[in-house]
């Protein structure tokens, strides 16, 4: 059975806490046979690299955390964790799926020490593990780049928990995360 929820976050700064937090969360799980791989999909500017900066913090990563859109891939390496590679892929550049591939990508998504994001994952969707985490992000309000975002996961999950924020005045229009689970 899927649910969904729904949350808004006003500007770049809660955008990067509920990334923050859902890494916090992700760190307290067991290890699974596989490593732990989240989706990003949604519109160019929709948030996705700002979600992962405070998602890379989350994981205790302290180099500076970029789109990787020129280098496909960034890998940062984890302390005092359970979990020993932060991996950061961008799919923008990629014309064909199977390109993925060429990156050792089934590799390093069957480590479990591993947690990766891919953004533009929706262009590799296909080599995705069926129990990736998939967050979608989009605008509410189209006309407006500094936009309120929404994020709504689907199926209940403990990691959203602690998300919850009040309203606050950084902007006034909106855009929303979706995040998706698929519990097979």
């Amino acid at each position: 059975m899927v649910k969904s929820l729904e949350y808004s976050t006003n500007g770049p700064s809660q955008t990067k806490k509920i990334g923050e937090i859902l890494a916090q969360e992700i760190l307290k799980t067991k290890l699974k046979k596989t490593a732990f791989v989240t989706a990003l999909e949604g519109d160019l500017g929709g948030g996705k690299t700002t979600f992962l900066q405070g998602f890379a913090k989350g994981l205790g990563v302290k180099e500076k955390i970029l789109s990787p859109t020129f280098v496909l891939m960034k890998r940062f390496k984890m302390k005092g964790f359970r979990f020993k590679y932060f991996y950061h892929v961008d799919c923008y550049r990629i014309e064909k799926p199977k390109e993925i591939l060429d990156l050792g990508f089934k590799k390093i998504i069957s480590d479990p020490e591993n947690i990766i994001a891919i953004e533009w994952a929706d262009r590799i969707k296909n080599f995705l593990p069926k129990n990736a985490l998939v967050l979608k992000f989009k605008f509410i309000d189209k006309l407006n780049t500094q936009a309120k975002r929404r994020v709504e996961k689907v199926a209940e999950t403990s990691f959203f928990s602690r998300l919850a924020f009040g309203s606050t005045n950084e902007c006034s229009s909106s855009r929303k995360i979706v995040l998706e689970f698929n519990n097979g």
